[in-house]
């Protein structure tokens, strides 16, 4: 992993959400309160614009710019998740020394634990951490077996659809759609079907690179 690597599959996702933003839109405008879409595609640019200032600097750095931009520039919840996320991977040990597959792993699934305690969410409360609870755990267990890097990340995409899909019969009791109680059932969350589409695209950047 490198910062070149952050900007490029920065670049990646935000063809991938604009792909699908229309569908992510009316998910929340069934449930939320219609501007995770928004909230998404402003972070991604927030990203992307960043790279004259991160492309040079060591990866704690870059990440660290990265959160806090994200936390300073997205609106609601979602700001202080994927800031969480970014400000806990910066942390990682040593890795201004290089990330490799090991270490990537390792400080995606430390990043994941800390937005879990942030969010004060966990698997079954119809979240975007349905997706990201479950693809962090497989990709630790798979890598502890030493599964080949392709044999991984496949899982993981399959692991993601299958977090996402299975929102959709949850009762939601976090966020705006925990007002809805029943009613929220029968729809997919939307911030779980943006963390499907965000981690099939970078797996599949990895395993086609």
């Amino acid at each position: 992993m490198s910062t070149k690597f952050l900007i490029d599959n920065a670049k990646l996702i935000e063809l991938s959400i604009n792909e699908n933003a229309e569908e992510i839109e009316k998910l929340d405008q069934e449930i939320g309160d219609g501007d995770h879409i928004f909230n998404v595609q402003r972070g991604i640019k927030l990203v992307i614009d960043l790279e004259p200032t991160i492309k040079d600097l060591p990866m704690s750095k870059a990440l660290n710019t990265i959160a806090m931009k994200v936390l300073s520039g997205i609106g609601g919840s979602s700001g202080a998740l994927f800031g969480t996320l970014f400000m806990t991977l910066a942390k990682g040990k040593n890795i201004d020394s290089g990330v490799d597959f090991n270490k990537s792993v390792e400080i995606f699934y430390d990043a994941v634990q800390a937005v879990k305690m942030r969010g004060k969410a966990d698997i079954g409360e119809k979240t975007m951490m349905d997706v990201l609870i479950p693809v962090a755990n497989t990709l630790k267990e798979l890598n502890q077996k030493e599964e080949s890097m392709e044999t991984i990340l496949n899982k993981v995409i399959e692991v993601a659809r299958e977090g996402m899909l299975s929102t959709k019969e949850l009762i939601a009791t976090k966020g705006r759609a925990s007002f809805l109680g029943e009613r929220a059932k029968g729809h997919i969350d939307p911030g779980a079907r943006s963390s499907q589409i965000m981690i099939t695209t970078v797996c599949e950047s990895v395993i086609n690179s």
